[in-house]
C-alpha cells in the first residue's frame, strides 16, 4: 500500500521558515517533518511513498536525492569519480516526488498523481506538516470493514479547528467552525479508495470542502477515532512545541 503526502503548499503562517523551503522540509530536531510523518507510516509498515510536490519542490527532490549523503560516511574518488558510503542504508523507503503543480489545491494534487498509483488497492493519504502516534494499521482495518470509500482519522484538539459531526464509524457533515457539536476535528490521516479520485474534477478541487463533504453526505466517509497524540505544524510556536518534545525525548509521535 502506497502513502501519499500532501507537500506543495507554501505555509504562509510558518512564512518565517518557508521563504526559503517548502513547509515539510521545516526541521523537528535536525530532521524535517516529512521524515518524522514517513517514519510513523514506515513504523506500520508502509515505506512506499508518493510526495506531491508544489512550492519550491526542487528542494524535496534535492533532499531525497541526499539523503543516504547526509546519513553515511562517504569517500570521494575524485580521480575516478567514484562514491563509497561506508554505512548501510538506514531508509528502505521508496519515494516518488511528484511535480503536481504551484497553485493545485489539496485535492487535485491527489488527482495529478493518479499514474503512481495502484488502481486496484487503497492508497493512505495525509499532509506534510503534522505527526501522530495514529496506528495506521487499524485505521486500515477499520476502513477495510467499513466498506466506505474513503476512512477519515478523527481527533480531539482545541477549538481553533473546524469539527465534524459522527455517526457511529461514519463521517455525516463536515463544519468549518466549531459549534456545539461534536469536537472532533478532521486528524489528517486517510485510507482512500482509488475510486475516489474520479470525484476530483481538476487542479481547483478542494479535498476538505469538495471530496470529503460530499462523501460524508452519501455516508460513504467512515471515521476512525484517535484518543491519542495529534499534533499540526502551522506556526513558529507549534513547531518549537514539536521541537522541544523531541529534543526532550518525549516526542509522543516517535513510534519507531
Amino acid at each position: 500500500m502506497k502513502a501519499v503526502i500532501l507537500a506543495g503548499g507554501r505555509g504562509s503562517r510558518l512564512s518565517e521558515e518557508t521563504v526559503v523551503r517548502p513547509k515539510p522540509l521545516v526541521e523537528i530536531g535536525g530532521r524535517p517533518i516529512i521524515w518524522h510523518i514517513m517514519s510513523i507510516y514506515a513504523a506500520h509498515g508502509i515505506a512506499d511513498f508518493v510526495v506531491c510536490a508544489g512550492y519550491k519542490g526542487y528542494l524535496l527532490k534535492e533532499y531525497f536525492a541526499n539523503l543516504g549523503l547526509h546519513d553515511s560516511d562517504v569517500t570521494f574518488d575524485l580521480g575516478s569519480g567514484a562514491v563509497t558510503y561506508h554505512q548501510p542504508a538506514q531508509l528502505a523507503w521508496r519515494v516518488t516526488v511528484a511535480d503536481t503543480g504551484l497553485a493545485t489545491m489539496t485535492a487535485g494534487r491527489v488527482r495529478r498523481v493518479r499514474d503512481y498509483l495502484p488502481a486496484d488497492e487503497p492508497f493512505l493519504l495525509t499532509y506534510g506538516d503534522g505527526v501522530a502516534d495514529v496506528d495506521v494499521g487499524a485505521a486500515i482495518d477499520l476502513h477495510r470493514r467499513s466498506g466506505a470509500q474513503a476512512t477519515m482519522t478523527v481527533v480531539r484538539p482545541s477549538a481553533r479547528f473546524g469539527t465534524v459531526r459522527i455517526d457511529g464509524e461514519r463521517v455525516t457533515e463536515m463544519l468549518e467552525k466549531h459549534p456545539s457539536g461534536s469536537p472532533e476535528v478532521n486528524g489528517g490521516f486517510f485510507v482512500v479508495e482509488p475510486s475516489v479520485i474520479d470525484r476530483i474534477e481538476g487542479d481547483a478541487s478542494v479535498w476538505e470542502s469538495d471530496v470529503l463533504p460530499a462523501l460524508a453526505r452519501e455516508g460513504r466517509l467512515a471515521a476512525y477515532h484517535h484518543d491519542g497524540y495529534w499534533q499540526p505544524m502551522d506556526t513558529a510556536w507549534e513547531r518549537e512545541l514539536l521541537e522541544g518534545l523531541w529534543l526532550a525525548g518525549q516526542a509522543p509521535w516517535k513510534v519507531w
